[in-house]
């Protein structure tokens, strides 16, 4: 019997594989901009953050000021990236197919973006009317108030929840908030997780044992 009665899962990174592709196009548009930084440097420095963060991070790394539209721009392209290139976590559908307790995704990103990439991956008709977006409630993590609103809605105190989450930012909002929380490891490409999340993991199906 598992002593977790829900789980709150972090969306991009954890249930689709989007932040290689969010990142990707954050490196081109800041390319454009003269920043001449790789994915890899993406991943390290803006993987996890708000847009905003990023933006703000984006425009330290070029001379001019970034386009008014930036952020709007950046949502497009991403979009379109999305809808050609996006795919599940390995073994996260195995995973939600046999967990008997709620769950409720709960990520920084609109509604929209949430919605769009769950529907794109097939996993949208598990997380119906249990969607949890930062945008709702303008406050992103660090902070842990979407995971605390998304353990109230959903009937559980934070110590009868697990957060998994995939980046420092997310783990530290889940502490924050009195979580015990998994780091999802499969892209920890700096190996920041180990001692900051409560346990780590590398593949999804090993979530079902630590679930024990």
């Amino acid at each position: 019997m598992s002593k977790y009665k829900c789980i709150i899962f972090d969306c991009d990174g954890v249930l689709v594989d989007s932040e290689t592709i969010s990142n990707q196009v954050l490196v081109e548009m800041a390319n454009e901009l003269g920043a001449a930084i790789d994915l890899d440097y993406a991943l390290r420095h803006f993987k996890g953050d708000s847009i905003q963060n990023c933006h703000d991070k984006i425009s330290e790394l070029v001379t001019q000021a970034l386009p008014q539209g930036f952020i709007a721009n950046f949502r497009e392209r991403s979009f379109d990236s999305f809808k050609k290139n996006i795919k599940a976590v390995e073994g996260i559908q195995e995973v939600l197919d046999q967990l008997s307790i709620p769950f409720c995704v709960a990520s920084s990103g609109p509604e929209n973006k949430i919605r769009l990439n769950l529907e794109l991956t097939g996993l949208l008709p598990y997380f119906e009317n249990k969607i949890f977006s930062c945008h709702e409630i303008e406050k992103w993590k660090p902070d842990p108030a979407v995971f605390l609103w998304a353990a109230k809605t959903m009937g559980f105190t934070p110590q009868e929840c697990v957060v998994i989450e995939d980046s420092v930012t997310g783990v530290t909002a889940a502490k924050r908030g009195g979580f015990d929380v998994f780091g999802f490891t499969a892209h920890d490409y700096n190996n920041e997780l180990e001692g900051k999340a409560t346990v780590t993991f590398k593949t999804m199906p090993e979530v079902l044992n630590l679930l024990r």
